[in-house]
């Protein structure tokens, strides 16, 4: 099928077919990340910018990687250094760089909703690389592109997320990409970090780690997103957290035996995961940030048409 959209802002718009496009390429694409020679020419002669107004190691990276890969001119912009910290608005900012032509944008950024007011008011294409606690569609389809690679399909597949639901943009987008491609979800959560009008499609939510443990194929642990947390606290202290949310070794060993685990990243440490879950051998974070390079180079060729 031909992919349509112009930009990726989220998975909430794209249908089955097109995130089934999307893992397709990124599954042809990753057998370049192993080559000795790691470049091939389709997006040669384009320009990608990366606007991150938040910090970012595995995705920045991972998106300029993926340019590159593709022989994009790739240039990262730094917030830091920009005209933005002299009061310039980011539609103003955007409109300078548009002066330059790029033909593609990536933006992270701490407001929902920014790279939707980027896509709606200039010509490059845009792609969301995380917004707010809104979505992360790049995060969600490496996640889902990993599962089905490790597992083999995501239909009838159990997939527990389990953690920081309210703070979480990965969450959102990932209940929505699996849930799309048949895939069953259930949120695991403090009651603290579960937004009251937290309703999509009925994704049954419970409190009790040890009781829905059992029935996931896949744990996706999301991070303990303390920058985001104002006001009163959520939990009494990080080791409470992790004595009653952490999975660690002990309650590794309720999960079915080929049950397999998952974390956007970074890992805390101690708090949602343990060092030994973290690097053992069920643990496919690694295997998770390999995956984005390829799913990202994906999602730049389909966004510029050049196929």
């Amino acid at each position: 099928m031909e992919f349509k959209q112009n930009h990726i802002l989220g998975l909430y718009h794209l249908s089955a077919e097109e995130i089934t496009l999307l893992l397709d390429t990124a599954r042809e694409f990753k057998g370049i990340n192993t080559r000795a020679v790691k470049k091939v020419p389709p997006l040669k002669g384009k320009t990608q910018i990366n606007m991150f107004f938040e910090n970012s190691t595995r995705t920045r990276t991972s998106f300029e990687i993926a340019g590159k890969r593709l022989s994009a001119d790739t240039i990262n912009f730094s917030s830091s250094t920009s005209s933005t910290t002299k009061g310039e608005t980011l539609l103003d900012t955007a409109r300078n760089i548009m002066a330059m032509h790029p033909d593609v944008i990536v933006i992270r950024h701490s407001v929902s909703g920014s790279p939707k007011l980027l896509a709606d008011n200039i010509e490059a294409s845009v792609i969301n690389a995380g917004d707010g606690a809104h979505e992360h569609p790049s995060q969600a389809l490496l996640d889902i592109f990993t599962i089905q690679e490790h597992i083999g399909k995501l239909a009838g597949v159990n997939v527990l997320i389990v953690g920081d639901v309210a703070h979480s943009r990965v969450v959102r987008s990932n209940i929505i990409g699996l849930h799309k491609l048949g895939a069953n979800v259930r949120l695991c959560a403090p009651r603290t970090m579960m937004p009251r009008n937290f309703h999509i499609d009925n994704v049954p939510i419970t409190s009790n780690f040890e009781e829905v443990l059992p029935w996931a194929d896949v744990v996706i642990m999301l991070r303990i997103q303390m920058e985001r947390q104002h006001g009163p606290a959520l939990f009494p202290n990080t080791a409470e957290y992790s004595r009653i949310w952490g999975l660690n070794k002990r309650r590794q060993q309720m999960m079915r035996k080929d049950a397999v685990i998952l974390h956007p990243g970074p890992v805390n440490r101690g708090l949602e995961l343990s060092p030994e879950v973290a690097d053992g051998e069920r643990s496919l974070i690694l295997q998770q940030v390999e995956n984005g390079v390829a799913v990202r180079m994906s999602m730049l060729f389909h966004v510029l048409h050049v196929g």
